[in-house]
């Protein structure tokens, strides 16, 4: 707690002192920025493949399962003992495979989503930075992350539009809207 007043009273103060000393502030935008971006549609589209591709191979091995399970069921009780725990073990290694694949899948969407968006981040972050370089900011701040507690409009200027036109986004182009749940 101590700790956080220390860090407001700190960012309180150069705030005023920049205020005082006519320094300039930017605020955007930059979730509405990069989706926004050409780049994140090709990669959505990309991910969207890749979620499709491992969610084709899950429900085959799941339906492998199924089926032998479904043949366990039915025959089970016309096996012998050693039968019987040959093929519950043969149950048991799918299920174990089945797990293994659902993390090791989530793992690698996580890497192709880094792997993908490091770039866009990167090249927003650039066009912000010139952006607010260009305009004489001294700070530009992100208002998507919500810890901003509080910033007055009057004395920041919004560069979202003026990133969005240094990134080739159209100015017309909107995030979609949220369909009304019925």
């Amino acid at each position: 707690m101590k700790r956080i007043i220390v860090i407001a009273l700190s960012v309180f103060s150069v705030v005023s002192l920049a205020s005082a000393q006519g320094f300039k502030f930017g605020h955007l935008n930059m979730q509405e920025v990069i989706f926004l971006m050409d780049e994140t549609d090709s990669a959505r589209v990309e991910m969207e493949k890749f979620n499709s591709e491992m969610q084709e191979t899950y429900n085959a091995m799941a339906q492998e399962f199924e089926t032998k399970y479904r043949t366990y069921q039915e025959m089970a009780a016309n096996w012998t003992p050693s039968v019987r725990a040959t093929k519950e073990q043969e149950l048991a290694d799918l299920q174990n495979r089945l797990q293994q694949y659902q993390q090791n899948a989530q793992m690698d969407m996580n890497n192709l989503q880094q792997q993908l968006m490091t770039p866009i981040q990167q090249k927003a972050n650039e066009a912000v930075a010139k952006v607010g370089k260009a305009n004489g900011l001294i700070y530009v701040f992100d208002t998507s992350m919500g810890v901003i507690p509080y910033f007055d409009t009057t004395q920041s200027m919004d560069v979202t539009e003026q990133v969005k036109v240094e990134l080739g986004i159209p100015l017309d182009k909107m995030l979609p809207q949220a369909q009304p749940q019925l």
